[in-house]
């Protein structure tokens, strides 16, 4: 029986390398070479005879599949490394003998549940849009939203020229000044419940991600984190 044959970016998601979109920007910057040659071009195939590297590093797929559960902090970035030399979620973790990387995205300004993992697979389930992942988020914002203005979230607002899913809002005033919305989205559009906020008038001054599918933040510290469990990740992937 031949091997089977699989897209490049999955094979390095496979690896632990990156999620597959991340690994398509990878190897679009040039950073992977396959039997010696850069792979630099999107529909690639391979079937694990090929000796990939990354850059220079040869990589194979991680057979130890490791899930890790965070509570970030703000002030860091949801990234393995930063250009900018900003700190990132892995300093958190301490030494790891895995690869393991951020699952999605959580602003620098942002704290919350963030996952991290070596399973590409599970990576790919949780980010991609088709799958429809819930994510629960927390939003101190500026004044208190009227009812029609929180319809107008409930059904959608305009980002980009395009109309954003509809979400599950509630509102609870906290004073005469501020308000917390929770709000529950099925997408992940750069920045998008700061946007959201600020498109009817409410900016937020705090943000927090409190669940991810069906698994809550609990009462994970800040800054800590766990080893997922068997029942974690049913949660999270609506199997529970």
């Amino acid at each position: 029986m031949e091997p089977e044959k699989m897209r490049l970016q999955k094979y390095l998601a496979l690896c632990g390398v990156a999620s597959r979109r991340m690994a398509e920007t990878i190897i679009r910057s040039g950073r992977v070479t396959v039997d010696g040659q850069v792979a630099n071009a999107m529909g690639l195939t391979v079937d694990g005879s090929q000796q990939v590297t990354v850059d220079g590093k040869l990589i194979a797929p991680e057979e130890h599949k490791v899930y890790i559960l965070l509570h970030k902090p703000e002030g860091y970035v949801s990234t393995v490394k930063d250009p900018e030399g900003r700190p990132t979620v892995m300093s958190l973790l301490g030494q790891w003998k895995e690869r393991v990387y951020p699952v999605g995205r959580l602003d620098y300004d942002s704290s919350g549940l963030l996952m991290l993992t070596n399973d590409g697979e599970l990576a790919h389930r949780l980010t991609h849009p088709r799958h429809e992942v819930s994510k629960c988020y927390l939003a101190l914002v500026e004044g208190i939203p009227s009812g029609h203005i929180l319809n107008e979230l409930r059904r959608g607002v305009m980002l980009d020229g395009r109309r954003t899913a509809p979400a599950e809002v509630t509102c609870t005033p906290l004073g005469e000044w501020a308000s917390e919305i929770e709000m529950v989205i099925h997408e992940g559009r750069n920045r998008q419940i700061r946007r959201m906020c600020e498109s009817i008038g409410h900016p937020v001054k705090a943000l927090k991600r409190i669940a991810i599918g069906g698994l809550s933040l609990g009462e994970l510290p800040e800054g800590e984190w766990r080893l997922a469990t068997k029942d974690d990740l049913d949660k999270m992937t609506g199997e529970s």
